[in-house]
């Protein structure tokens, strides 16, 4: 496991462009946010303690002014390279407490209508923030109609949803509480159960004074949690930061000792970093592949996240009686039938099954799916022409995609208010 901390702050910024800065937030000055880095405990790991949370506790939290303040969140290493385009935070400003909010409200099933089922229950830590079945369960044992989306990196993300019918985060994060199939919940409901709780009413009079528990505070809250969850760098951007100091000559970096000794010390941990979780010759090919002409998965799976946040019709189930249609449906327009969103790469060898109805089951199973071409149909994208691959050329685009794989955040999934 990638211990994607241990690389010094300054050595990312001259890399990334990106400043890591990991442990506990603290205020920089007067009225500045608090820069934190992406990924660090303090954010995702609750209110210290054990077991549910008490007043006592809940009133101590809240009355520390630096929970408060805002937090300049900074991207990890790859991630960094989309620095400028992190969504949602200007008009849903994150800060700690807030974050420790939507944690509590992402894992308590006391927002369902029968108290069973919680965001987590589809998008679980433990099943890479997504679920190993084909469809997401919500109560009942009631089966949805698509695979749950992974719900990690989506700070760079706008539009939710394979079909993208939410335009923010923050309408994501509320829609499945009156879904009759998910949560089966109203909002009307679950605002009035919120209410009688005294540990979540005394959190949102606190942290949104103007309007105390409300849908969209419950959207606010849970969306700030969402957005911190971000994935480490992985085997390929330690590669790909490494590769800037392995062309370089011995005497060059010679002179990058004596010129720059604290740019020296970041090639030394890259280095170490790399030698001791190297990325495979198999993956090394992959990657080529993937971003090569050829066979150009970067066509759609591009940018930090390896997700161009567009549409795509890939066939599918259009093969079936009744298809589903995916985009169309949201803008009813022809081009957009069977089309669906494209999904990151980033840690994709956590989340199986695939596909937005969850019909295949591994990595080589997509593989083959786009080596021949798609299944056919009159709105099948352009983009995924039959690739034609060898045996190893297949093995090889797998393993760079396992080689995409960071770590995500220590997430405390208990501690909720008694």
């Amino acid at each position: 496991m990638l211990v994607w901390r241990s690389v010094s702050k300054v050595a990312l910024a001259g890399i990334t462009g990106a400043m890591l800065i990991a442990g506990s937030p603290a205020q920089t000055e007067a009225g500045e946010p608090v820069t934190v880095e992406a990924g660090a405990v303090a954010l995702t790991t609750g209110i210290p303690g054990s077991g549910p949370l008490t007043q006592d506790e809940i009133t101590k939290w809240l009355n520390d002014p630096a929970v408060h303040e805002e937090v300049n969140l900074e991207l990890p290493l790859g991630l960094s390279l989309g620095q400028a385009q992190m969504k949602g935070l200007k008009e849903n400003p994150l800060t700690r407490a807030k974050i420790e909010l939507g944690r509590q409200l992402y894992f308590d099933t006391r927002l369902s209508a029968d108290n069973t089922v919680s965001c987590a229950s589809c998008h679980h830590p433990q099943e890479g923030f997504s679920r190993h079945t084909p469809f997401g369960v919500g109560i009942a044992n009631q089966k949805g109609g698509r695979n749950s989306p992974v719900s990690y990196n989506r700070i760079l993300s706008d539009a939710q949803f394979w079909d993208g019918r939410a335009d923010s985060l923050e309408a994501q994060a509320v829609g499945p509480i009156q879904n009759p199939i998910e949560m089966g919940n109203t909002h009307e409901e679950a605002v009035k159960t919120l209410k009688k709780i005294p540990g979540y009413k005394m959190q949102f009079e606190k942290i949104f004074p103007d309007s105390g528990v409300t849908i969209d505070n419950v959207g606010k809250a849970i969306a700030s949690f969402e957005r911190v969850l971000v994935t480490g760098p992985s085997q390929y951007d330690y590669n790909e930061a490494y590769g800037r100091f392995a062309r370089l000559e011995a005497e060059d970096l010679k002179d990058l000792e004596s010129d720059d000794p604290e740019i020296y010390q970041e090639y030394l941990s890259l280095k170490s970093i790399v030698e001791n979780n190297p990325m495979s010759e198999s993956a090394q090919r992959g990657q080529e592949l993937f971003f090569g002409k050829r066979v150009g998965c970067s066509a759609c799976h591009v940018g930090a996240n390896l997700a161009d946040e567009q549409y795509h019709n890939l066939g599918i189930g259009m093969d079936a009686k009744e298809p589903d249609l995916g985009r169309y449906v949201v803008t009813k327009e022809e081009k957009d039938k069977g089309a669906f969103k494209t999904p990151t790469i980033r840690n994709v060898a956590l989340s199986a099954p695939y596909m937005h109805d969850g019909s295949l089951a591994t990595l080589e199973e997509v593989v083959e799916h786009y080596n021949k071409g798609g299944t056919p149909n009159k709105w099948l994208s352009n983009k995924i022409p039959a690739l034609k691959l060898t045996p190893q050329e297949k093995i090889d685009l797998v393993e760079f995609m396992r080689a995409c794989t960071g770590e995500f955040p220590t997430v405390q999934s208990g501690r909720l208010p008694e």
